[in-house]
């Protein structure tokens, strides 16, 4: 069986990356790694879909085990993505997306350097801020702070594979496919399609 590629799936905040998973997930080749972490759980969300919510001692007992693929603190609070939501999945042949921002997508690239790296990018920055503000959900100066963080990540997107514009959704879920089917082609992950061409000769 070939094996599942690990997607590391980052785009600023604005940019539909949530959309796009869902219509993305549609597709039963593809599965989300359900990140852990130490923050309590907001209304609505479940352990296990949401998050794994840990305790900070079994989090620390998790991370000296050599259990997390990546972790992190952030804001007081510890973030982490375990290796049990990634590896058996792709020994399965399933395509594993790990949805993290930037920096700990280069941690990532560090650690895993043959997952595939696709950045979601707004049309412009201009459009950016259209979208936030659309939301009605943040001050403008939160909307700014946010519009100039993702500027900062937009100049990191070179450190990608792909960059896809979320302009129009369906092109961008196309676009997403597209990208996962011209890498299925390439003939270092091919082995198996390439031995069976030569047993029939």
């Amino acid at each position: 069986m070939i094996k599942g590629r690990l997607i590391v799936f980052s785009a600023p905040s604005g940019c539909g990356k949530g959309t796009m998973l869902a219509e993305i997930l549609k597709n039963d080749s593809f599965r989300t790694a359900v990140s852990a972490t130490t923050r309590n759980p907001r209304e609505g969300e479940t352990d296990g879909i949401s998050y794994h919510f840990l305790s900070r001692e079994d989090f620390d007992r998790k991370a000296d085990a050599d259990e997390f693929l990546e972790h992190a603190e952030y804001c007081g609070n510890c973030y982490g993505t375990l290796k049990s939501e990634v590896d058996p999945y792709l020994e399965q042949g399933i395509d594993v997306i790990l949805e993290i921002e930037v920096q700990g997508a280069m941690k990532i690239r560090e650690i895993r350097p043959d997952a595939l790296f696709v950045f979601i990018a707004p049309p412009s920055v201009k459009e950016l801020r259209r979208r936030l503000k659309k939301r009605g959900t943040e001050a403008d100066n939160i909307i700014e702070e946010r519009v100039s963080k993702a500027s900062y990540e937009i100049k990191l997107a070179e450190n990608y594979d792909y960059v896809i514009v979320n302009d129009a959704l369906e092109d961008a879920v196309n676009d997403f496919f597209a990208v996962i089917r011209a890498e299925k082609l390439k003939s270092k992950y091919s082995p198996e399609l390439i031995d069976k061409i030569l047993n029939e000769v």
